[in-house]
């Protein structure tokens, strides 16, 4: 079954910049952008741009009716998750492919409660250096998805008439035949880049040369690697150097989401990360100092919006 018909639900850097890439490439009316009115309002308004060119989005609200999605892709922060599920209620149906681009490691199973486990392929968004700025998205490298089953060495059929509408759109993405190695290291790498950067200030240049920030950031990641051996997942230094090599080759003027949150004094998703780092940490009896010294110092810059 071919993919036509696409929702998004959040319009935050990887919204626009998934949204502003496919409304070039199928019609405006199978792309839609949803939203409650009060944003669309404002939306229209103020009008939403990407790399300094105006989107052209159809919005709808969550209320109106209309045939289900092919492809629900899912890209609002974890706080906004339990809301969005309901809101795109009127764009699942039987045959609804659903994407969740959300950091951290618990999105789809949370969606899968709600919508079956059978509609959701898991995913990894990487490599982006996407800046977003009120309504302005600023981003030299789009990354790309990677896209799989939870069970391991399967290409489904789902998988495959996604990667078929990617193909089809131009749209970057890699097949993964072990999500939740993948997934696991994403986070591993956010856990280091995300809160480093937010806590010192600056920008992913600073994680890129020699000095505390990249030490903070890999010290981070290590915990995660000790804790993901705890629960199965088994990361190696193989894959702290893979994913450390892919945060050395973003833009180095480009910030991650956290210090883009600290910055603008927006709660951050600091529980996604060191919370749950800190959780497993208590759970499994693994020690987690410098995630523990991340949390405190994030909550104390919070505290002071």
């Amino acid at each position: 079954m071919e993919i036509k018909k696409v929702s998004i639900i959040g319009l935050g850097a990887l919204g626009i910049l998934y949204g502003n890439h496919f409304s070039k490439r199928i019609p405006k009316e199978d792309l839609r952008i949803i939203a409650d009115q009060e944003r669309i309002n404002r939306y229209e308004r103020e009008q939403v741009f990407c790399n300094g060119e105006r989107c052209d989005f159809h919005y709808v609200t969550p209320e109106e009716n209309g045939e289900p999605a092919d492809l629900l892709i899912f890209t609002v922060k974890y706080d906004g998750l339990k809301s969005a599920i309901e809101a795109v209620k009127n764009h699942v149906g039987e045959n609804t492919i659903i994407l969740s681009a959300l950091n951290g490691i618990s999105s789809e199973e949370i969606i899968g409660e709600t919508y079956g486990m059978d509609k959701v392929l898991f995913t990894v968004a990487q490599g982006m250096d996407a800046v977003k700025v009120g309504n302005h998205l600023t981003c030299a490298s789009m990354g790309l998805l990677c896209i799989g089953e939870r069970e391991e060495g399967i290409i489904s059929e789902k998988v495959k008439r996604v990667a078929a509408f990617f193909d089809q759109t131009e749209f970057p993405y890699e097949i993964e035949t072990n999500m939740m190695k993948r997934q696991w290291g994403k986070f591993m790498a956010n856990v280091g880049v995300n809160q480093a950067v937010a806590v010192y200030g600056g920008s992913f240049g600073d994680t890129q040369k020699a000095g505390e920030v990249r030490e903070t950031m890999i010290a981070a990641m290590k915990e995660v690697l000790a804790l993901s051996k705890k629960v199965g997942i088994n990361l190696t230094e193989a894959e702290l150097t893979y994913w450390i090599t892919i945060l050395d080759k973003l833009n180095p003027k480009g910030k991650p989401s956290m210090a883009q949150d600290v910055e603008a004094k927006r709660f951050s998703e600091v529980e996604l990360f060191a919370g749950t780092v800190l959780s497993l940490g208590k759970k499994y009896d693994v020690a987690t100092p410098v995630n523990e010294a991340l949390y405190e110092r994030i909550k104390a810059i919070e505290s002071e919006y």
